[in-house]
């Protein structure tokens, strides 16, 4: 068998997806084990969310069973879900949208997948590259491309803040010179770092966008106005130039996949095309459950009331766990708290390296994310120097017993570490 060359581009195994396929085959070869998996993506199970959607899919089950999965649908999504789309947001944020600006597609990152397969790669008069205005960023993005090295990232500012925080900020200078960008995407907040783009930079991003005259794709699956995750309220933005992708994941739903983009027609149209052509279209199911959810601005009471916060409590109780428990003479930091579900800690010592903190929690039965992952690979070991191997991204997710034993670990294994470049540095003197 011969791949051809897209083939062997999405045959590909990402960093992150051989970490995944590491922590299946060592739970797997030990399933007596008392795993502690800090590395998972899930959003946590909340009782109360998970039962208001069990609510409302029995609802869809009984009500639409017969019109949403024993027949095919529009590609565009069911137009009681586009129109429900389309009325939430205009009450909520004042926009003027219409059907045609919609399309529902099965998961916020095949969204995105299609959007990059539009937008960039070969083109009739000139090659384009996918470009992330600030990494780190969400490791799957880095395999949307099916073309090799079509996706490029563009490093952040680093400054310290603090005792133990720290910041990025967005190179506006370093992704105006992007002179190959076809689109540019990112995620607001961020995954692994939480991170929200502030007014101005995406005001700086609008403008590189119009100047090369492509989308800016914001990925919003921890943003506003659902999971409503973030630290400070931010709405999304309509604007010709913009792609939003909303994802009902983080809202409770990751197993459905589910998600939708509202943009200009200009973008949304061939996107409808592509999905046409390649799934048809989202799960319709899901699709019915997810109109009942906007309709009357239901969605808006859970968010309020359960989802937010309960991330900001767990957020509040992993920072002070961390603070707690990691060595006070090691240089770590945390990524200033802006948002989403994971924490993204940076140790600031020549001794340490994602990897090798990975081994030896595996050893204690702990998983935690490498950093190295969220950057791509032209930028490793430019400005930002060792920093991508000095990360490491550990999810808020899972219950607090696990999150307590699992901190007590890398606590231990930070100390390890130390102990063991010490001890070599004493001999080689």
């Amino acid at each position: 068998m011969e791949l051809s060359r897209t083939g062997l581009e999405m045959a590909r195994l990402s960093g992150l997806r051989g970490i995944m396929e590491d922590i299946a085959l060592a739970t797997g070869a030990a399933p007596g084990r008392a795993w502690r998996n800090l590395g998972v993506g899930n959003p946590a199970a909340i009782p109360e969310v998970c039962g208001w959607w069990q609510r409302l899919a029995t609802e869809a089950l009984t009500g639409s069973f017969a019109d949403t999965s024993c027949r095919y649908g529009p590609s565009r999504g069911l137009p009681r879900l586009v129109d429900a789309i389309v009325g939430y947001f205009n009450r909520r944020y004042g926009w003027t949208i219409g059907p045609r600006n919609v399309v529902v597609g099965p998961g916020s990152q095949m969204l995105c997948f299609m959007a990059a397969a539009m937008f960039t790669g070969p083109g009739a008069a000139r090659d384009t590259e996918l470009v992330l205005p600030m990494t780190p960023d969400y490791t799957g993005y880095q395999g949307l491309s099916m073309t090799a090295g079509g996706v490029r990232g563009v490093e952040p500012i680093l400054r310290t803040e603090g005792e133990r925080t720290f910041g990025y900020r967005i190179d506006l200078t370093a992704v105006s010179e992007q002179a190959n960008a076809g689109m540019f995407l990112i995620s607001t907040p961020s995954n692994p770092a939480g991170r929200r783009a502030t007014p101005e930079e995406l005001d700086g991003l609008l403008d590189i966008a119009e100047a090369r005259d492509v989308p800016l794709m914001l990925d919003l699956a921890y943003g506003h106005p659902f999971p409503g995750i973030a630290e400070a309220p931010t709405a999304p933005i309509w604007h010709e130039r913009v792609i939003n992708s909303f994802s009902l994941s983080k809202t409770g739903l990751p197993g459905e996949r589910l998600g939708f983009v509202i943009a200009d027609e200009r973008y949304v149209t061939p996107l409808v095309s592509f999905l046409a052509n390649s799934a048809l279209h989202a799960p319709q199911l899901a699709q019915a459950t997810l109109a009942r959810a906007l309709e009357g601005d239901a969605i808006d009471a859970v968010v309020a009331s359960v989802i937010t916060p309960f991330y900001a409590e767990r957020r509040k109780y992993m920072e002070e766990l961390l603070v707690q428990a990691l060595p006070c003479e090691v240089s770590w930091r945390l990524h200033r708290s802006e948002g989403g579900m994971f924490v993204w800690l940076w140790v600031d010592e020549d001794w340490f390296d994602d990897l090798e903190l990975c081994r030896l929690l595996k050893e204690r039965g702990v998983f935690v994310v490498p950093g190295r992952h969220f950057f791509t690979e032209p930028e490793r070991g430019a400005r930002l120097g060792r920093h991508p191997r000095q990360c490491v991204r550990i999810s808020m997710t899972p219950d607090p017993a696990d999150l307590t034993a699992g901190v007590e670990r890398i606590a231990a294994a930070l100390a390890d570490m130390r102990d063991r470049a010490a001890g070599t540095t004493g001999n080689d003197n």
